[in-house]
């Protein structure tokens, strides 16, 4: 188990490094953030020289693979980190300079156990793409077939299981403040954060996201994923077909080969919708750089290391808080709220729908050029304080995507209106999910299942639903070793003040 004493210094010289960048002086400010934290904060800002202008992403980039995920998770939530930072972590760009090629070579032949030339009949030695956790390199199988090949960075999976064992560990110390830092609930964004990069860092797990997302999406026209060659993939080695084809970020490149950039916009919102709604399996990770268009019009995606899940239960709940906010039937949305115990029952309903009324009616009938979804999460995140909302991990993925997505489309095809485009295809899903039919066949399914289920459900019903409805159960979380073992404010506030002095310190030593 990882001593205080690492955590603290590997906490000490990120939070100099955060400083050195101005990234600390929003939580300084921040009311809301526990006042030894504040203290910290500006501990670590007057030990440093910061320009005017914080760097968020450069700062998280700086401090490392594990830093810029995160990163890019706190760019969705603007109500945690505050408009500037996480306008400035959208731009978090997750690349570093590209390995070595007799590296590349070396993890190859290791995994594979034989010699590169025995796999593919030539690999370029200069990559195509170099990110935080792979590298990606053309090549020519001995098959004669072109494919992209990408491999794992070396240690790279000792280096995140270190960084992150450290956020788990400063999460659990936040979380003893209580109040705003324990609705936030720190721990279980550390917990999915975890569960997404330990998803990345196995390449085989990345190949079936992909192999299963293509299943799903094969009946949909004009979006195509890569098929797998599983024969050279493994945990740290995947290879998978080479896409020819435009970056969707080129849009004078997409319209002088004669695509119809809105018309590309408008269908990746909907795909986007189709895997989120109707599958309930998303691929996460929907920037400009991971989606291709093909000379015949299709939208190629690649990258599937991110990818989204979400219940049944809670798509309707998401299609229905979505038309309501298209249709302005702010009612529903707020009973949808309380329904999935996202709001406390103490709060009032009719209050909670005039909060979002405040939210969703500056936005109706607007171009996205001047109102958008992600200023609509932005408004959302901004009640949720007044309404002792939680911080739901399970929608965190999500959230992160929409932006992506809204970012995209908005580049494409600058007047889109996000709410008409999505409207019918919502509109549709709803209708076809809770018309009379759906819920007839759901009704005859759920009654066998239940008169099949009968005797076992009678028995662990109390210990299985203690409370109908609600949100999916939150992770295990780990156990974590506090530095503080008592009671008292004294106690309280050791853990932060030794932060502080690590912090301290370790500005000090960089700056000798």
């Amino acid at each position: 188990m990882t001593s205080h004493v690492t955590h603290l210094w590997r906490l000490g010289k990120w939070g100099f490094t955060l400083a050195r960048r101005g990234a600390l002086r929003g939580i300084a400010r921040d009311r809301n953030a526990p006042p030894s934290v504040r203290r910290f904060a500006r501990l670590a800002s007057l030990l440093t020289w910061a320009p005017q202008q914080p760097r968020y992403g450069e700062a998280f980039q700086a401090i490392g693979p594990a830093a810029i995920k995160l990163g890019q998770s706190l760019a969705t939530r603007p109500d945690l980190v505050g408009e500037a930072a996480a306008t400035d972590l959208l731009s978090l760009q997750d690349t570093l300079p590209p390995l070595p090629f007799e590296a590349i070579r070396r993890e190859i032949e290791a995994n594979f156990g034989r010699p590169i030339d025995a796999i593919y009949a030539s690999i370029d030695e200069h990559p195509v793409g170099a990110a935080s956790i792979a590298q990606v390199h053309k090549a020519v199988t001995t098959d004669g077939r072109t494919v992209a090949v990408k491999v794992l960075r070396p240690g790279i999976r000792e280096r995140f299981a270190r960084d992150i064992d450290t956020y788990e560990w400063a999460a659990a110390h936040l979380e003893q403040f209580g109040g705003e830092i324990a609705r936030l609930r720190p721990r279980l964004v550390v917990a999915n954060l975890k569960r997404w990069t330990a998803r990345e860092l196995d390449l085989r797990r990345e190949a079936a996201s992909a192999s299963e997302l293509a299943e799903a999406m094969a009946a949909v026209p004009g979006y195509l994923v890569p098929a797998i060659d599983w024969d050279r993939t493994n945990g740290r080695v995947m290879t998978l077909e080479w896409i020819d084809g435009i970056k969707i970020s080129n849009r004078e490149a997409l319209i002088a080969a004669g695509h119809d950039v809105k018309d590309i916009a408008a269908r990746l919102v909907n795909t986007f919708l189709r895997q989120a709604i109707a599958d309930g399996f998303f691929h996460a990770d929907m920037h400009q750089g991971n989606l291709f268009v093909r000379a015949d019009g299709a939208i190629v995606a690649i990258d599937f290391g991110i990818m989204g899940r979400i219940d049944r239960r809670a798509r309707l709940w998401l299609a229905e808080i979505l038309y309501g906010l298209i249709t302005g039937n702010y009612r529903r949305v707020a009973e949808i709220h309380f329904e999935a115990q996202y709001v406390p029952a103490h709060h009032n309903v009719g209050e909670f729908a005039t909060a979002l009324r405040a939210v969703g009616e500056p936005m109706r009938g607007k171009p996205v050029s001047e109102l958008s979804v992600g200023q609509m999460l932005d408004g959302l995140f901004a009640i949720t304080r007044d309404f002792d909302m939680q911080t739901q991990p399970h929608l965190l993925l999500l959230q992160k995507t929409m932006v992506m997505v809204e970012g995209v489309a908005t580049m494409l095809d600058p007047d889109i209106n996000m709410w008409d485009v999505s409207g019918p295809y919502v509109k549709s899903w709803l209708r076809d999910e809770l018309g009379p039919e759906a819920k007839l066949a759901d009704s005859i399914h759920e009654t066998m299942d239940t008169i099949r289920r009968l005797p076992g459900l009678v028995r662990r019903l109390e210990d299985a639903f203690p409370e109908p409805g609600g949100a999916p159960p939150p992770p295990p979380l780990p156990e974590v070793r506090l530095v503080q073992v008592k009671t008292g404010w004294f106690w309280r506030y050791a853990g932060v003040a030794i932060i502080a002095a690590a912090a301290g310190a370790g500005a000090m030593w960089a700056l000798g």
